[in-house]
C-alpha cells in the first residue's frame, strides 16, 4: 500500500521510501519523516492536490506524486 491510498484518519508506519528521488528523501528525513516513523493521514486535497499527514504533533503536505512512491503499512 502506498501514502496516497491511505483515508482520513488512518495510522500508518512508513515502510520504504527508495523511490523517492534523493532531494526528496533529503527533505522528508530532515522533516522527520523516516522508515519506521507512524503518520497519521489527516486529507487528500481534490484534482491530485498534497495529501496532508501529521508526524510528532506537526502538518506536512506531501506532493500526491511522492505519495504514491512511499511505501505504508497500516498501523
Amino acid at each position: 500500500m502506498v501514502l496516497s491510498d491511505l483515508q482520513q484518519g488512518e495510522k500508518a508506519r512508513i515502510q520504504d521510501f527508495s523511490n523517492v528521488s534523493e532531494l526528496v528523501k533529503r527533505r522528508l528525513i530532515d522533516m522527520g519523516i523516516n522508515e519506521g516513523v507512524e503518520i497519521h493521514f489527516k486529507n487528500k486535497m481534490p484534482f491530485g492536490g498534497p495529501c496532508m499527514i501529521e508526524i510528532s504533533g506537526q502538518y506536512v503536505g506531501i506532493r500526491h506524486q511522492e505519495a504514491a512512491l512511499i511505501r505504508v503499512e497500516k498501523a
